[in-house]
C-alpha cells in the first residue's frame, strides 16, 4: 500500500471518530452547541490539510471510492457494535458489493 491510501484510510477513521461525537451530540436537545459537535466538526476540518497531500498522489476518482468504501465500512462497525444497530440482508449484500469493489479498484488501480 502507497503512503496515500495509508493516509487516505487514516482520514477515513478520523472521520468516523468525528461521526461518532456528533452522533452524541445529536441525541441532545442542542446538539450544535455541545461540546460533542465541536470535536466532531474540529475532526472533520482536521482532515482537510491531509487532502492536499493525497490528491498530488492518487487520482480523484480513486481516491473517493476508496474513501467512501472504507468510510461505510467503518461506520457500519460503529453503529453496530457500539450503538447496536442491526442490519438486513440488502444492507448486508450492500456491504459485500462495497468490499468487491474495493477488490477491483486496488487490483485495476
Amino acid at each position: 500500500m502507497t503512503p496515500a491510501v495509508i493516509v487516505t484510510v487514516a482520514f477515513s477513521v478520523i472521520g468516523v471518530v468525528g461521526d461518532y461525537f456528533l452522533k452524541l451530540a445529536s441525541a441532545r436537545d442542542q446538539p450544535l452547541r455541545t461540546g460533542w459537535f465541536y470535536v466532531g466538526f474540529v475532526l472533520y476540518a482536521s482532515t482537510a490539510f491531509g487532502w492536499v497531500f493525497v490528491m498530488k498522489y492518487l487520482k480523484l476518482a480513486t481516491i473517493s471510492v476508496l474513501y467512501s468504501v472504507s468510510m461505510v465500512l467503518l461506520l457500519t462497525t460503529v453503529g453496530v457494535v457500539v450503538f447496536r444497530e442491526s442490519l438486513n440482508y440488502s444492507e448486508l449484500a450492500g456491504i459485500g458489493l462495497a468490499l468487491a469493489s474495493l477488490v477491483l479498484l486496488m487490483r485495476f488501480a
